[in-house]
């Protein structure tokens, strides 16, 4: 059953009856900006319009409308059916995803993008250098048994994305293989495909799973050096490697969409489609941000800023800081450090002293924690 309810009055302009997809206005986090759909609009309908082979119908529903449904699903990971209501109907939505996607219209309008955010970090138009590796994403059940494999290696059984990327971690090419597929075999179609729409790449860093032949086969005959990044046996515990970290960033941007997390698509092409799509969004809001000239947005686990201590004395600064960040375990080592106060042990000595007075209620026992040893 189809979660879109027709109305009963049509005022919106909108062709379709019962769809008020042009009086919709901005809901969700995943939804376009005015500032971003400003920056997507025009490369969006350029695309469109180079990709129009015969004239036909014009297209009915709001294109902000559409791509903000198109977003919500890969964003969120939903149903096709489970569209909210002020979205055009879901029919509607998969059919205009299909025939973009059937077409390459997410593919060339992560290109455009791409190219516009290379040139505002000081690169090239076109990238020379990529880096190439593989995911393995384990399949839901409406995955059929044909397209699936086993990775023995991540003891995963579905479907493996073998990407490329520049070396500001933008995507250039995607493939969707069975996760059984090696990865020097799925390098091969990769590579060629990489190398077919961009003639100006000649480096491309890989991990070890790719040495071997296909670094000979690359040089020979697709003219492109395979550079192994490999990882040094001496190595203990996590270390980030040169190079290839930039491709790994790219596989943690992508998980951030739920509909990228496990594949629910039955045929490879199309979560390769939602994989551009996803990366269309993402392009989209860096372009925008770096456009207007602002920072990139604070991490969660990024600290919080200090309030500003405008106690005159010792305890009111330190009642600040309780009430601005109730949250954190303050620690007398911390708390001093912030104030300025070399003497930690008297400090918490005075901080034991207010706290019994009742000047500071609901210390935690971190307060007074021991000091941390030094290196």
């Amino acid at each position: 059953m189809s979660v879109y309810t027709p109305a009963v009055v049509n005022a919106s302009g909108c062709a379709s009856p019962g769809c008020a997809c042009r009086d919709r206005k901005p809901a969700y986090p995943s939804d376009l900006t005015d500032a971003e759909w400003w920056v997507l609009e025009g490369e969006a309908r350029a695309v469109m319009a180079e990709l129009v082979a015969v004239a036909g119908r014009p297209m009915v529903h709001d294109l902000r409308a559409v791509l903000d449904a198109i977003g919500y699903v890969t964003r969120y990971g939903i149903e096709w059916r489970a569209l909210p209501v002020d979205f055009p109907p879901h029919e509607a939505v998969y059919a205009f995803f299909l025939r973009w996607s059937r077409r390459g219209l997410p593919e060339r309008l992560a290109g455009r993008l791409r190219g516009r955010l290379r040139v505002l970090a000081g690169r090239a138009e076109l990238p020379t250098a990529g880096c190439i590796d593989s995911q393995t994403v384990r399949a839901a059940e409406t995955v059929g048994a044909a397209a699936c494999g086993y990775d023995a290696g991540k003891k995963l059984k579905g479907q493996k994305r073998h990407v490329v990327v520049d070396t500001l971690g933008l995507l250039l090419c995607v493939m969707v293989t069975a996760a059984s597929v090696q990865d020097r075999d799925g390098a091969h179609p990769v590579l060629a495909l990489l190398r077919a729409k961009f003639s100006t790449i000649t480096l491309v860093w890989a991990d070890g799973g790719y040495a071997g032949r296909l670094v000979t086969w690359a040089r020979q005959v697709l003219g492109m050096a395979v550079t192994i990044v490999k990882r040094s046996d001496d190595l203990r515990g996590f270390v980030v490697l040169p190079r290839r970290w930039v491709v790994e960033r790219t596989f943690a941007w992508l998980v951030r969409y739920r509909r990228l997390v496990r594949i629910y698509e039955r045929k490879p092409e199309h979560h390769e489609a939602l994989i551009w799509w996803a990366t269309v969004h993402q392009m989209t809001r860096r372009l925008t941000r770096e456009l207007a000239g602002l920072p990139p947005p604070g991490r969660w686990g990024d600290p919080p800023s200090l309030p500003v201590l405008s106690s005159p004395d010792r305890r009111g600064k330190v009642l600040q800081l309780l009430a601005a960040q109730p949250w954190h375990a303050w620690r007398g080592s911390e708390l001093a450090a912030i104030l300025g106060i070399e003497n930690v042990n008297s400090f918490r000595v005075q901080l034991s002293q207010w706290s019994h007075q009742g000047y500071i209620n609901k210390i935690g026992p971190a307060l007074y924690g021991p000091m941390p040893a030094n290196p």
